[in-house]
């Protein structure tokens, strides 16, 4: 097993998540503009988010401990979020559309 999360292997958590199998929770926006901080069954997200569009990744940490980032998986030619069908990509941005508003 890779000591870095493959941009694959977070696609794969994302696409189960789009499609019911894991639970998704939103857990809080950040001090960055646009960056949203995301649980699926212990896998930590950090995605950016405008406007209602997921953009990319920026950082994943499995509940093992293993990390992957954005700029090492643009090195190698892909971000996760890229991987995803448009399908999937719609039920994700639906799953973080459904999150709370700061301002509630």
């Amino acid at each position: 097993m890779p000591a870095f999360l493959t941009a694959r292997d977070v696609c794969q958590r994302l696409r189960d998540a789009a499609l019911g199998v894991l639970a998704f929770e939103v857990c809080e926006a950040t001090d960055r503009a646009g960056l949203v901080a995301v649980d699926i069954e212990g896998w930590h997200l950090l995605l950016d988010v405008e406007g209602g569009r997921l953009h990319h990744c920026e950082f994943a940490r499995s509940a093992e401990g293993q990390e992957g980032a954005l700029d090492t998986w643009q090195r190698y030619g892909t971000d996760p979020v890229s991987l995803l069908s448009t399908w999937e990509l719609a039920q994700i941005e639906k799953l973080l559309d459904a999150r709370p508003s700061p301002l509630a």
